[in-house]
């Protein structure tokens, strides 16, 4: 995943607007599916990302557009936490998978419920809490401490 990742300064600050995003993004999500669940589960996706990028916002790090902004932080935020925490996190994947179908909608397939972000409200919920969670046990990144140049 070489030159996915970019260093910027570290920012707690960033990292908690981010989570504080989130949770409004997942609150506001449950309070509109009913009438408009393809914008629920955007927000409810929006929510778990904006949680994982907190974690890197933390650690002075941000994803480049090389392979993806949204793909990238969840693998690399997931490499850094499973174990043990990987199956808090996994439900992300199927998330991105969901909120693209609903992006680009096919008359194949059946259009997301208020059910499919009831269901996930919860997942993002955990997805949520556990970054903010692991928040002050991860290390800023420094260059200069042995790691592997990001570039």
């Amino acid at each position: 995943m070489q030159g996915v990742l970019e260093q910027v300064p570290a920012s707690a600050q960033h990292a908690h607007l981010l989570l504080a995003q989130a949770r409004a993004h997942i609150r506001s999500s449950t309070l509109i599916c009913d009438q408009d669940p393809d914008g629920a589960y955007a927000l409810l996706y929006d929510a778990a990302r904006k949680a994982l990028a907190a974690v890197l916002a933390n650690q002075g790090l941000r994803t480049t557009t090389r392979l993806g902004h949204h793909r990238t932080v969840y693998e690399v935020v997931r490499a850094q936490l499973d174990p043990p925490l990987g199956a808090e996190l996994r439900p992300f994947g199927r998330m991105r998978s969901l909120r693209s179908a609903a992006e680009y909608p096919s008359l194949d397939e059946a259009p997301l419920t208020e059910d499919h972000v009831l269901a996930d409200a919860a997942k993002a919920q955990v997805i949520v809490e556990v970054c903010a969670q692991v928040l002050g046990a991860m290390p800023v990144y420094k260059r200069d401490q042995g790691h592997r140049d990001l570039q």
